[in-house]
Formats: C-alpha cells, structure tokens, sequence
C-alpha cells in the first residue's frame, strides 16, 4: 500500500483514489468556541425540544456574527451528557498518536481488543459531537435531544412520523437563525445516524450533506426483528434510552420555563414501550413480532435523497446488513455517495484512520465532504471511492461498485463427510462441491451455544472484543454447540465479496424452529474467525421473489416479508426449506484456509427466543437429502498474489 498522500483534484479525473488519500481541509481559523446551552426551540404541537449551539469564537470568545452553515445531530441519548464531555473529548482527540503508539494493531490483523482502543485515535468521537475540527473552519453545530428525551418535552416517540416532522421543523429553525447561512448538514453515529437518513428522505430545504456512521437501511429487520427472531440488544437498548430521558440538565429547564410541562410528560410515559415488550415476551402473536406498517415508516427513504451522503459501516456492526444496502438504494451519482466499510464493530469505527496505510481520520474526512459538498469546496473528495472497503483478512481497497466485478456464483453443498478441521465441534462434516449420494438426519444440540463468542460481541458493539480471542477472532468455544461444515484447504487466495445464503432442509418437532448461521474463515492453526452471519424462524421463510436477489440464476438475497399474512405454517415432522440471508462481506481467504458454516438453535444474547416462541420450539433436524440438497451460495473470485493485499 502507497503512502499517504495529498491530492488535489484533477478535471476529468475518473479513477478510484487510494484508500489512504489525504484530502485539505485547511487551517483552522477561529480559535475558540461558543457553546449556549439549553435553547428552545417550539414544534407545531407545542413540544419543545432544547438544543445545545456551538458557534466559532474568536480569541476572547465571543461568537462570530458571519452566518455560517449549521451542522445538526439529533440524538435520544441525552445531549446534555454529549457537552459535558467535550472536555475529555478533546484530550482523547489530542493524544490519538500516542494511542497508536502505545496500542500497535494486532498481530492477525483482524477486529480485536486492541482495534477496539485504536479506535479512540481515528477521530469517530469528533464527528458525533460539536467537532473542533468543524467549527473551527467556519461551521455552527447543534446537538438536539429528540422529543420526550434529555431536556426536551413530549412523549418520546421512537423513529415515528411525528419524530421525523420535528426533524423538518428542527432544520427550518435553524435556517431562520441569523447565525445560519442557510446551508445545512448532519451528521451522527448509529440512532443519531437514522434520524439523519430520516431528515434527508423528506428532502427538507437547505440540507446539502449526510455524514452517516453506522446507521441502518431497516432498523427493524438489521436488529429488532432479525429474521423473525428479537434481539436483546432492544430490550436493553429501550431500558437504557427509557432511563437517560430521566436526567435532564435543570438549568436548561429552568431557561425555558417547561420544568412542570416536563414532568408532566415523564410520568404519563415512565417507560416507553413497556407493554409492547412485556406482550412480545407472553404472546408469540404480539404485533412486533411480525414487520408492519410502522417499520416501514422508519426506512428511510434513501431513493428520495439529493443531499449529498457519506455511508460509514462496520463489518461486525450490529447493523451490517445495511452496509451495501444503504449505499445501494442512493440515486446519488459516485461522489456525491460514497461507501466506506471497515473492519470493526458498531463503537468502533475510525479504527487505525489517520495512521499509515489506513484512511485520514474520520473527523478530516468529515470535514473535507461538508467542505464539498456544503461550501463547495473543490478539494478533490468527489473522486475517492466511492465504495472503499477494508477486506476482512486482507487491506483496504477502493472500487466503483461494491461487489466485485470479477465474482462469480459458487454453491457448496453440506456434508455428512468429516472434514477432519473440528473435532471441538458437535458435528464435523464438510463443505462439498457435489451432495452426499445418500440422505442423512442430523439433529441440532440442544446445548445452547457458549456466551463466549464473537456473535456476542457483535451484539454488544463490541466491547467484548477486550476480554480475549475467545470474544473476537476464534469461534470454537462457541461451535462445541454448532454442526459445522468445513471445505478443503484453498490451493488459491480467494476473496467472498457480497451476499451470501444458506439453503437448508429441515425438520422440527414443534410448530417453529429458530435457525444461527456463521460463516468463517478456517486458518490452518484451527482459528476460526466469523465473516458474516445470519438467523430465520421457520414460519418467517416466506420470500418474496420480486425484491429477492438473484445472480447467474442463484438466490443470494432472499427477501423474507416477515409480516402476518405471509406466515408459512410448520408440521412436526414434515420436512420444508428455508432460505437464510447471511450479511454481505468481503474477506480474503489465504492459501490453505477454510471456509466454514456452523449451525445452531439460537445465539443468546443476539437472538433472543422470548418463552412464547420458545414453548413452540422442539427437536430441529437437518436434512441432508441429495434430492433437496442444503447448499452455501455465495459469490468469490480468485486473486493474483499481488492483489492480495496483507493486513495493514
């Protein structure tokens, strides 16, 4: 990989620019800050949600009275404990290379404990809060609890309509301020990216550019309702957001006099969605068990976009199903959408951004897009990417498209056949290119899969990744309860590259079946690190063939509706087949490694089998049938030794 470099944009320019370009973002001119905090700012309903400004300040920290452009976050996580941390931002901010010099990457170059602190130096804490790097180059920030949430009033309303009106009378608010110049942008990490994909759907007046870290395609079916199966990441995630609307900042209450409205509207909703999640846990017939109207409104409507929209996601990201999806459904031209993947999980990203061979730091990266984009700045940005992609087991490449254009369509098909490369595993069969010429029944264990796994820490964001190999980069200890089919050694390097499905013929002695799949690289040594993922319930294996995936004639997204009306029924004991999604990748697969699915019941805490389902969930059954074979489709080309890279 070259060395970092500077690039001025060139007319006619058509080329990818290198992953690890550094683009100008010029000095910074105003050399202080002004942070105002708790202002209101009135919905048509009467809600009045407060927000915390921060403008430029000169060097005796008055505020500069030049109309700039704003940038907006919208957050239900409390904004208020947001500024209070700005300080140990900072410091963090200042000291990222001693963060790179004191934490070297990890020897296998994979996402790990020490990718986990590393991404403390890559800049993601600037972008999500008022960025130094952007206010002090001529832009105001606002930070905005949504309503019901931190010091706003009103009852929260999660990702409703009425939320993403606030958000189109949010930005015409801030259009009207005279420190506004009219120019718009936003920017935020995971909810606080959705709120912005939201806002940029309804193409509000003004908004010119989306910074998006680890934001969603369709929150419902990446981590509410993966598959059919509930996460207990939004049980907690629901706990935890109820709590924070519990705290907030009393002065900025006492400044806009709705101290009594906000207690008001606290205690009519102590805990939002309380009955949805008790009646979810007793009733395997509750609404939000099935993808309905509301979880449509929440996509947001990326075909409608005309703002300019930087997609930043994460391989182990709890939302990375959407990574491609995301980027896909843009009808921006390249440039104006750019894809940038990286190796990591949902707290992690910028990992390594700003050292050698990785990309600029995110906050710098942020700042040269709004600088495009917003104050039309030609600094060359348009022409990286724009889909830039750290490999899974190889290095950062930049591409016009996601998938790669050499890929082609292979299918491997489950085996009873020993592969010799498991003995931990409760089955060690194989990853054939031809069925088995006779049927076989295999029965899943019903020992339930270790809690420690990087299924866990994918769930968790990550932060597990801290405790070991176990949590992060080998998923044996997690496959002594899997059937696990494993190919041959490669005699090539081999790089996966998009989607994936798992098609399997099954039994089950209830009326449902809940199924995990991991996919893995295998490495010589036995290590076997996960590459993508996926879950189905088997009354949810419907497909709707007009918005499923095909290539070379082979399923490799299928497209399950998960609503009501199209459930499938289960017999016990009558055979049927489903089709499991697996979330997109790119990894490279070195000479000598595996390639591995493991198989399993559920994966608690990432699935989560309220005891409604559970009580209709009994014996699950593989079928090895040659005339219904179980397969791996996927798509992957072989790569030249000079265009596999190494690990950074």
């Amino acid at each position: 990989m070259a060395q970092p470099q500077q690039h001025s944009s060139t007319p006619g320019q058509s080329l990818p620019l290198p992953p690890d370009t550094r683009f100008p973002i010029g000095p910074a001119v105003y050399p202080r800050v002004h942070l105002e905090r708790g202002t209101a700012i009135r919905m048509s309903d009467g809600t009045v949600l407060s927000a915390d400004i921060t403008r430029p300040a000169d060097r005796s920290g008055t505020p500069i009275t030049t109309p700039l452009p704003a940038v907006i976050t919208l957050t239900p996580y409390n904004k208020t404990l947001m500024t209070r941390a700005n300080p140990l931002i900072s410091a963090v901010s200042m000291a990222a290379p001693l963060v790179y010099r004191a934490i070297p990457p990890s020897a296998h170059g994979r996402a790990g404990g020490r990718e986990m602190l590393r991404a403390l130096g890559g800049g993601a804490l600037e972008t999500i809060r008022a960025s130094r790097t952007l206010i002090s180059r001529g832009y105001v920030h606002l930070a905005v609890d949504v309503r019901g949430t931190g010091t706003s009033t009103g009852r929260m309303e999660i990702m409703s309509d009425r939320e993403q009106r606030d958000h189109l009378e949010v930005l015409a608010w801030v259009r009207q301020q005279p420190w506004c110049n009219g120019d718009l942008a936003m920017t935020g990490i995971s909810y606080l990216a959705l709120t912005a994909l939201q806002t940029a759907g309804h193409r509000p007046e003004g908004l010119k550019a989306v910074f998006s870290l680890v934001g969603s395609e369709d929150p419902t079916r990446d981590l509410i309702l993966t598959g059919g199966i509930q996460s207990m990441f939004s049980l907690a995630w629901f706990a935890g957001v109820n709590g924070l609307k519990w705290l907030p900042s009393i002065p900025g209450l006492l400044k806009t006099g709705t101290t009594a409205r906000y207690l008001r509207d606290r205690a009519a909703t102590p805990f939002t969605r309380l009955g949805d999640i008790t009646g979810v846990i007793l009733d395997d017939r509750h609404r939000e068990h099935y993808y309905h109207e509301d979880a449509r409104r929440r996509r947001p409507q990326l075909e409608n976009f005309t703002a300019a929209t930087w997609i930043h996601a994460g391989w182990h990201d709890v939302f990375a199903r959407s990574a491609p999806a995301l980027y896909e459904r843009l009808g921006l031209p390249p440039g104006a959408a750019q894809l940038v993947i990286e190796d990591g999980y949902h707290i992690s990203p910028g990992s390594g951004f700003g050292s050698t061979a990785h990309p600029q730091r995110l906050d710098e990266l942020q700042c040269a897009f709004f600088d495009r984009w917003v104050k039309g700045i030609d600094n060359g940005i348009d022409a990286y990417g724009p889909v830039t992609v750290r490999q899974i087991g190889g290095g950062w490449v930049s591409r016009d498209s996601f998938t790669h254009p050499a890929a082609h369509t292979h299918t491997w098909y489950l085996s009873h056949e020993t592969s010799g490369a498991a003995p931990h595993a409760a089955l060690d069969g194989s990853l054939t290119a031809h069925p088995d010429r006779h049927p076989r029944r295999i029965r899943l264990p019903r020992k339930r899969p270790g809690l420690a796994s990087q299924t866990t820490s994918w769930i968790l964001c990550g932060l597990p990744t801290l405790l070991g190999r176990d949590w992060s980069i080998d998923d044996r200890a997690y496959e002594t309860a899997a059937l696990t089919f494993t190919s041959p050694p490669l005699d090539a390097d081999t790089l996966l590259t998009g989607p994936l499905n798992l098609h399997l013929r099954v039994t089950t002695g209830g009326t449902d079946a809940c199924w995990a799949a991991t996919v893995c690289d295998v490495a010589p040594d036995g290590t076997s690190s996960v590459i993508a993922r996926g879950a189905l319930r088997s009354t949810r294996r419907a497909i709707d063939e007009q918005t499923s995936r095909y290539h070379d004639g082979a399923l490799l997204t299928p497209d399950h509706p998960l609503t009501a009306d199209s459930i499938l029924p289960v017999k016990p004991g009558v055979a049927h087949e489903l089709d499991i999604d697996i979330t997109a990748t790119e990894a490279v697969l070195r000479t000598g490694h595996r390639l591995r699915v493991a198989l399993t019941r559920a994966s608690w805490p990432r699935y989560f089998i309220t005891p409604a389902v559970a009580r209709t969930i009994k014996d699950q059954t593989l079928l090895l049938d040659p005339r219904h074979p179980s397969h791996l489709t996927f798509l992957a080309t072989t790569l030249a030794p000079e265009a596999a890279d190494r690990p950074a």
